[in-house]
């Protein structure tokens, strides 16, 4: 089964929290504050693997979570950092976000990204030691992880696209000049899903071609199996359209020419712009000439109509013959002088921000603040939630630390522009305190 769209859940590790503890020891006096730092979270890391060509190891795994970090220790131990979570998809897997469609990364490199980042782990009581605060009984706890649903969208990466009716010899074409072995067999549809095949030109590494399931007409629009497909060649920078020059389907040369033509521009204006060469396959079966030809010297009718349309438009037909292996040289040779005249394939720029690294003032601009029945400020929100829970109420410490953290998320200067006046009364998710401006 080839699957090449499909939705994920991932989320990093939660930070470790730090732990307050103070040195004792025998014969040693004032010891003091010896909390560890929790440890990091684990991160989500997306990795390209040469090996892989399709998505189908996550049709039964779609939720995919980070190891968490471990707490702090006394002695100054620190937590353990959590395992990151790598995971593997094929090159050039888009990773988009489900909502809005837009593109967070192209992997289309071998350079790792990270999609999550595991939250920071908090600081122990150590941290918090000064002339003047020799106690102290505070600690920081872990940063959450960040976490995603993300659509994984695979476009396979190749210089060329094979495209054209079934049965018309793009799968036997790709077996002739790689070393790919794609599904053959005298019916429709025998290719189910692409495949990739690198085809070598003068004993060297020349251009990865792509053999794109058979298209018919209206595939564009849903008919068929070709339109779940087509993104694939998107990539590609040019095409080879086969074409049965022989008719041995039944049909003439230049209609298939043209449904194939129409697909593309329904499907993809840019595409069908794409530069095209025109592989007259079968055409050992078209007339009685060499074992091995270049142009074929009497060619059919159906033929000629074929090179006067292409020639209309600017494509070049090369006569060939993908199961007598005849016409394979000219053809390669053709296709890699168009290539060294285009750019490199294509790859996608992110249009949207990855998911925000995280740090303590995240998420502040979604708190909201408004007034209550009894005429009280109330402060609500996610943000507002996270920082209670770092917050003990019951130190001195903690308390101007929450203190700063209003005044740096500019918590303060919004419930000051909401009305709040000097002795007014706010409650903070739940925790309620007087208002001192």
């Amino acid at each position: 089964m080839f699957i090449d769209k499909i939705k994920i859940y991932v989320k990093a590790g939660a930070g470790g929290n730090g732990a307050v503890s103070f040195r004792r020891e025998k014969y040693v006096a004032k010891g003091g504050p010896d909390g560890g730092d929790g440890g990091n979270g684990g991160s989500v890391i997306f990795r390209c693997d040469s090996s892989i060509n399709t998505l189908l190891a996550f049709r039964y795994k779609r939720k995919f979570v980070a190891e968490n970090g471990g707490d702090g220790e006394g002695s100054k131990f620190h937590g353990k950092n959590g395992e990151d979570v790598v995971i593997k998809v094929p090159k050039g897997t888009l990773i988009r976000d489900p909502e809005s469609g837009r593109i967070i990364k192209d992997m289309c490199d071998d350079d790792d990204f990270v999609l999550c980042r595991g939250g920071r782990g908090g600081w122990g009581n150590k941290h918090f030691a000064t002339p003047t605060r020799q106690i102290p009984r505070v600690a920081k706890s872990g940063l959450p992880g960040d976490e995603a649903e993300v659509l994984l969208e695979l476009k396979m990466i190749a210089d060329v696209g094979f495209v054209g009716l079934p049965s018309a010899g793009k799968s036997s074409l790709l077996a002739a000049i790689s070393s790919a072995r794609p599904k053959i067999a005298e019916y429709h549809f025998t290719t189910l899903e692409p495949s990739l095949g690198v085809v070598s030109v003068d004993g060297e590494k020349g251009f990865v071609a792509a053999d794109i399931p058979g298209l018919i007409e209206g595939a564009a629009d849903g008919a068929g199996l070709g339109h779940d497909f087509l993104r694939h060649i998107e990539r590609c920078r040019m095409l080879i359209q086969v074409v049965d020059a022989a008719g041995t389907e039944g049909r003439r040369p230049i209609d298939d020419f043209r449904v194939i033509d129409e697909e593309l521009e329904k499907f993809s204006p840019t595409l069908a712009a794409r530069p095209r060469i025109i592989a007259a396959n079968k055409a050992d079966l078209m007339v009685n000439g060499e074992d091995e030809f270049s142009l074929i010297p009497e060619i059919s009718e159906e033929a000629a109509e074929l090179e006067a349309e292409a020639e209309r438009l600017g494509y070049k037909v090369v006569y060939i013959s993908a199961g007598a292996r005849l016409g394979l040289k000219a053809l390669i040779s053709e296709t890699a002088k168009v290539l060294e005249t285009l750019p490199p394939v294509l790859t996608y720029e992110s249009e949207a921000a990855p998911v925000t690294e995280n740090d303590e003032m995240a998420g502040a601009d979604a708190v909201t603040i408004h007034r209550g029945d009894d005429a009280s400020f109330i402060v609500e929100g996610e943000w507002a939630d996270k920082l209670v829970g770092r917050v003990n109420f019951d130190d001195k410490e903690s308390l101007m630390y929450f203190e700063r953290s209003l005044i740096k998320a500019g918590i303060i200067d919004r419930l000051r522009e909401a009305g709040c006046e000097e002795g007014d009364t706010v409650n903070f998710c739940g925790i309620e305190f007087d208002f001192i401006d």
